[in-house]
């Protein structure tokens, strides 16, 4: 059952009180504060920028030095209450209005100011001496007479810096050099996009090429890059080298990008500089301080302007019993004041104790050790939310995906029969012609093919198809070098972005074919018998949010063939009852190699990297190019990864629910993957329909079916009065693929349209927009 609310257009004061607007602007000490544009950034030679950029100052101040004062007694006397008793104290200076001491009005309201500035000043201290120390960090900038040290401050746009592993990278950057043997780099981004696996970067080809770094400032290049933005996940660009002969130019993507904000996890990185100060991706992405009034505060603030008019009323009623007689616009003003203790000053230092008390007591409450009030203004709002929206990864769940079943459509392997996988890609490498290419085998169809070929195909197309790298790290006996050299288990790690793909190669492995080896060019796995196969990387078609799939070409020996993992079923058509044998309760993903040898590659392959330098359309061209490739794909398998929820979250749901307070799971995954996380932790019960708005497409064998047509922004932007209709309607809400600022948006729809209380709760740098935007956030460390 779902609850009719009554959506009309609700007009309520706003709980989220804007900064004082004269120089409490996070960025107001910037510079450059014109239109975003596109830019060309030289190597090496900031004097040569085309426009004037913002300076790389991290401020989440609400106030300087100037305003400070004026603006926290702006955010004080705005509100009736405080401006009540300012009046009050103010008018014991008029001679004919004075009743008694002047102590006995202002010694209580000054007294509230002091604890209300003394709250402020130590937030703001503390907030001033964690920025300093993020502008303080020291890096070396590579010039002409060699390496200087740099302030993070001081960096500019066209700078070239030096990265060490385990330091933040201090501005939006394009990757040049690393000092990693494999030509890549890990980046930790759980800080921006709450997602704590190792993402991998690629430099550019040119410039990692170079013999030392020091070159860099001897060529002569640029950078195109596009305007600032806030899209974390893709970029384009181009590199051009001018004094090449032939000139180099060389397409940019999300690949060869350092965000801000991002750690370096390997190696020591070459980045030049493109985007500094408020144009930084982490910084676009998040809205600024506020100051938060709950809403008992609002209440009390409306009683007593409720108040104040009875006051008015019962002193103009006193005046008239005296028949006006006299000055009696002062006899009105004395009524106000004999009457003023009506609304005692004593309950504002009463309420401000007793919030400070509550925030103590959440502080030492053992049930939930280590939790830290940042805001004592608004603890009370946690006793009277009505939509509670959360993260799914690293908050409901732990973002340690656990592999549980292949799908070949005809057999299904579980947990419990990986020993019969395992048995048949044994018994695949002990063949006589195990190693031949399955590209010159005779092409059969699936009916003819045997189990254990399929099987074995599967496995195989499984530990190529990713972007998963082994890392070896020493240990006490043996050196990380020779350790790599060797292939070492126990000093073996997998990296990737994505932890469902680091789940699969771990599950190849455990059935007997490991991926040992990786860099640009080449891959290594290890079979059941410890011979190693030798595979060499053609091309990589990445994931994007648009094809929702990615691939790679690889070529063993002379042979050529095509894996395509794709992420929506789309290519091959299953049955629905295989499908819902499938889905539940883990997620989906489809194994899709070419079984043909793939001809014409060169061709193909110009034509792919003459789409990628494309600055305009080129997310369209790349993906005409990669369409033509996939043709006559022939579905292996599907696979099943699930993401293990965090402790108690099905009884903590269960619980809201019955407490009347609805949950809406916002994230940034894929529809799927929400969907079976929602299924999992009981916030869609078995009982309840799922109803997926998505753009609308035409089946041939139904007819046509008619949808919501348009995805998220054009909800959010164009049917914000029929979204939240719909959405408030039901008893649960899942909205997939969300930037940091949709969800932001989202939480302030909700307070618009229906007028209650929301909180958020999120664990990475993706979710503050959400936390602030909400009349009380909750950020909690996960995974």
């Amino acid at each position: 059952m779902t609850d009719n609310i009554p959506l009309q257009p609700v007009r309520r004061q706003k709980r989220h009180d804007s900064k004082h607007r004269n120089g409490c602007c996070p960025w107001s000490g910037c510079c450059g504060m014109g239109d975003l544009r596109p830019r060309t950034v030289w190597l090496g030679h900031p004097e040569k920028r085309d426009q004037r950029y913002p300076r790389n100052v991290i401020n989440n101040q609400k106030y300087n030095f100037f305003t400070f004062l004026p603006g926290v007694l702006f955010n004080q006397f705005k509100y009736f209450f405080n401006l009540y008793f300012l009046i009050l104290a103010c008018s014991q200076f008029v001679d004919e209005l004075r009743l008694g001491a002047l102590y006995t009005y202002w010694v209580p309201l000054l007294v509230v100011l002091f604890i209300t500035i003394g709250r402020e000043a130590v937030e703001e201290i503390r907030c001033y001496i964690r920025d300093k120390e993020v502008n303080s960090h020291i890096y070396s900038k590579l010039l002409p007479r060699g390496t200087v040290k740099v302030k993070s401050s001081g960096i500019q746009v066209g700078d070239l810096i030096i990265v060490e592993k385990n330091q933040r990278v201090p501005a939006d950057m394009i990757f040049l050099r690393t000092t990693e043997r494999n030509g890549s780099c890990f980046l930790r981004t759980d800080q921006l996009d709450g997602e704590t696996d190792w993402k991998l970067r690629l430099p550019v080809a040119c410039t990692q090429r170079l013999p030392t770094a020091a070159d860099l400032l001897q060529i002569r290049s640029y950078v195109y890059a596009e305007e600032p933005n806030i899209d974390i996940h893709t970029f384009n660009g181009t590199f051009t080298r001018e004094d090449g002969d032939p000139p180099v130019n060389e397409s940019l993507s999300i690949e060869n990008t350092l965000w801000a904000s991002t750690v370096i996890a390997s190696g020591s990185i070459v980045g030049v500089v493109i985007y500094t100060g408020k144009e930084l991706r982490s910084v676009m992405n998040t809205s600024n301080p506020k100051n938060k009034m709950g809403l008992f505060d609002l209440e009390v603030n409306c009683l007593t302007k409720i108040l104040f008019g009875a006051l008015v009323v019962v002193s103009l009623v006193m005046v008239a019993l005296q028949h006006f007689a006299g000055r009696w616009y002062l006899q009105i003003f004395r009524f106000l004041l004999l009457f003023s203790n009506i609304v005692p000053i004593s309950l504002r230092v009463n309420l401000d104790l007793g919030k400070m008390v509550f925030s103590w007591m959440i502080n030492r409450d053992s049930k939930i050790p280590g939790t830290v009030v940042r805001s004592s203004t608004i603890p009370e709002e946690l006793g009277r939310i009505s939509y509670l929206l959360t993260d799914k990864t690293g908050t409901l769940t732990q973002n340690e995906m656990v592999f549980r079943r292949l799908h070949l459509g005809t057999v299904a392997y579980g947990m419990d029969s990986m020993d019969e996988v395992q048995s048949h890609v044994f018994s695949a490498y002990t063949q006589p012609n195990h190693d031949l290419p399955m590209s010159r085998a005779p092409v059969a169809t699936k009916v003819r093919k045997t189990i254990s070929s399929r099987v074995h195909e599967a496995v195989k197309a499984i530990a190529l198809v990713h972007n998963v790298t082994p890392v070896y790290e020493a240990n006490g006996v043996t050196d990380q070098a020779e350790a790599e050299q060797h292939y070492e288990d126990t000093c073996r790690v997998y990296q990737a972005a994505s932890p469902d793909e680091v789940s699969l190669v771990q599950w190849t492995e455990s059935v007997g074919l490991t991926l040992v080896g990786r860099d640009q060019s080449s891959m290594q796995l290890r079979t059941p018998s410890g011979q190693i196969l030798n595979f060499t990387i053609l091309q990589i078609f990445p994931f994007t949010y648009e094809s929702k799939r990615m691939g790679i070409i690889v070529r063993c020996g002379n042979m050529a063939r095509e894996g395509l993992r794709v992420l929506v079923v789309s290519k091959k058509s299953l049955t629905e009852e295989q499908y819902q044998d499938f889905e539940h309760p883990v997620s989906s993903s489809t194994l899709s190699p070419a079984a043909p040898q793939l001809r014409e590659w060169e061709s193909v392959n110009a034509r792919y990297l003459q789409a990628k330098l494309s600055v305009h359309d080129r997310s369209l061209k790349v993906a005409t190019v990669i369409e033509s490739l996939e043709m006559e794909m022939e579905l292996l398998c599907l696979t099943g990864v699930e993401d293990q929820l965090q402790t108690d979250v099905r009884p903590t749901l269960e619980i809201l629910r019955n407490a009347g307070i609805k949950v809406w799971m916002l994230t940034g995954d894929k529809m799927e993957t929400a969907t079976c996380t929602a299924k999992n932790a009981h916030l869609v019960t078995r009982s309840q329909d799922i109803h997926i708005f998505r753009p609308a497409e035409q089946n041939g064998s139904k007819g046509f079916h008619w949808d919501l047509h348009g995805g998220g922004e054009v909800c959010l932007k164009f049917y914000e009065y029929e979204f939240m209709e719909l959405a408030c309607q039901s008893p649960a809400v899942v909205c997939c693929r969300c930037a940091p600022t949709q969800k932001a948006q989202i939480v302030r729809l909700l307070q618009e349209r229906t007028g209650k209380l929301t909180c958020a709760v999120g664990d990475g740098g993706n979710d503050v927009s959400m936390i602030q935007e909400a009349d009380c956030g909750v950020g909690v460390e996960g995974k």
